[in-house]
């Protein structure tokens, strides 16, 4: 399977088609890896069949019914998705770090018809029993022994049409506050992951190291390219910066997917050079902002191309960044996708034009089908031109270049507006990154009675830094503009991210204590 990216897409093809024609080919060639346990392509697709024959005979329907697992990201782990979607079964794949409030939120929205966990998930199911019937991945957690409700070796599915409008997975985004939304993705919308794969040299022979969680869609969008070309995943769930150059020496990588903050202490680690990486071809990020010097020092010192994805997880368009094709474009997020429309709104939905700074909206074939059961929430999602066609709002504010690169401001719940006037925290934390001593950096808006609103920084020193708050702060107020300078300046050891490596803003904004 070679498809090509375009305009006009190849037909639809089901990814658990492509992955039994692989194990046809390639019976023998590694799938999936885990440290020591290893799944070849022709026992993955076996596994794959007793799953989607166990949910049949337990009378799930295709296109319309959900599992849900809550588990540490495994080659079971990965095998149990696969073979719910050669099922038609939707999957909605939970995060172990949520609270027992919202995991019951989580399971109350997806409706899923069983629920598979591990150890892992101990600590999202609380004390409570799960409202719904449970499935254990390991002998640690609670429900049936996953081996005695798999059928046993040899059983096969009845074959089922996998339709693209059908729901592919329900991800529950790490940034949900409140009622949790289920971001509901079709199988029309991973193929056209796949199809754009074609670009980045996945094959039979490509090995793609992910370090991130199998709930993320950060980490969906390589993984399942990879082996809908018949590559190696390599699967670290737990990730550390030397660990990973190990790992990703040892087994030839040629791909992966990083967020910024790994990416970070990666290249922080005083024996980089030491790791064989000339493997490498392509290495991914999206999901958070990646720093300009940042991408320079991957793009200097690691092998192969640096390719940034921007977009969200509810679809829409995508822009992409080549950064070893573009170093003087690193302050972007790239351009347009082919074949997707990005465009930019004000406050009251009307289109602006090309060098103004509005509100990111987008269009392609790779679009969410709604939040799950929301309606309403979908519908404040969507954008509509004047044609008719929809797009997908991202809460991001940007502006175009002149050569067509997204600069992205902030997302727009994060603007500060202090005494009437706009402020963006990326150019302030921009700033602030320019000073030696800083590690890390996020600027947020805490409540003032004076303005309003009024811009605040917290900051991880570099060891041995010895500025004190004060004298930073003073720093940084004598380089920016009256209206941008901060009110206050924490010190702290780290951000509060999320798995993904997104700052935790809200949980700054509720930490800070004015000085007095």
């Amino acid at each position: 399977m070679s498809p090509a990216p375009s305009s006009d897409p190849p037909p639809f093809r089901a990814i658990t088609d492509l992955i039994r024609e692989h194990a046809q080919a390639r019976p023998q060639r590694a799938a999936l890896i885990q440290g020591d346990a290893q799944l070849d392509y022709a026992t993955l697709d076996r596994l794959m069949d007793r799953v989607a024959a166990s949910l049949q005979r337990d009378g799930l329907v295709p296109g319309r019914d959900a599992i849900a697992i809550c588990a540490q990201a495994s080659p079971l782990h990965a095998a149990l998705f696969l073979g719910a979607l050669r099922a038609g079964i939707a999957v909605a794949p939970l995060a172990p770090s949520v609270t027992p409030q919202s995991f019951e939120s989580m399971l109350g929205d997806a409706k899923p018809r069983w629920l598979f966990t591990d150890a892992a998930a101990l600590d999202a199911l609380g004390d409570a029993a799960p409202t719904v019937p449970c499935i254990a991945l390991d002998d640690h957690a609670p429900g049936r022994a996953f081996d005695a409700w798999l059928l046993a070796e040899g059983a096969t599915p009845a074959p089922v049409a996998v339709r693209p409008e059908w729901p592919f997975n329900i991800i529950y985004s790490s940034g949900t506050t409140g009622t949790p939304k289920g971001i509901v993705q079709s199988h029309g919308m991973r193929w056209s992951h796949v199809d754009r794969g074609a670009t980045y040299g996945y094959g039979p022979d490509a090995v793609t190291i992910l370090a991130t969680p199998l709930y993320s869609n950060t980490t969906l969008v390589v993984f399942f390219p990879t082996l809908a070309y018949g590559g190696t995943v390599v699967l670290m769930p737990k990730f550390d910066a030397a660990g990973y150059l190990e790992l990703a020496a040892r087994h030839r990588a040629t791909h992966t997917m990083l967020v910024p903050v790994q990416y970070q202490r990666i290249m922080a680690l005083p024996g980089f050079e030491r790791h064989d990486l000339a493997s490498f071809r392509y290495k991914f990020c999206t999901s958070a902002p990646f720093a300009a010097a940042l991408k320079a020092d991957v793009v200097e010192r690691w092998p192969g191309g640096l390719i940034e994805f921007y977009g969200m997880t509810e679809g829409g368009g995508t822009c992409i960044l080549a950064a070893h094709e573009h170093p003087t474009k690193l302050h972007t997020v790239g351009q347009p996708a082919l074949g997707h429309d990005i465009r930019l709104i004000d406050d009251e939905g009307r289109e602006l034009p090309s060098g103004e700074t509005g509100e990111v909206v987008g269009h392609s074939r790779g679009m969410m089908l709604g939040y799950h059961g929301r309606p309403a929430l979908t519908a404040d999602a969507e954008w509509f031109d004047p044609t008719g066609k929809r797009f997908i709002r991202t809460g991001d504010i940007g502006r175009f270049d002149a050569d067509g690169f997204l600069t992205l401001m902030d997302r727009k719940k994060d603007l500060i507006i202090s005494g009437g006037f706009n402020i963006y925290p990326s150019d302030l934390e921009a700033v602030l990154r320019e000073h030696p001593a800083v590690a890390d950096v996020a600027v947020v808006g805490v409540a003032s009675a004076q303005w309003g609103e009024t811009p605040v920084a917290f900051v991880v020193r570099e060891t041995d830094a010895d500025i004190g708050a004060e004298g930073l702060m003073q720093w940084l107020n004598r380089r920016v503009g009256k209206t941008q300078r901060i009110a206050g300046l924490q010190f702290v050891t780290e951000l509060p991210r999320s798995a993904i490596g997104k700052v935790l803003k809200r949980e700054l904004r509720d930490s800070y204590v004015p000085i007095a």
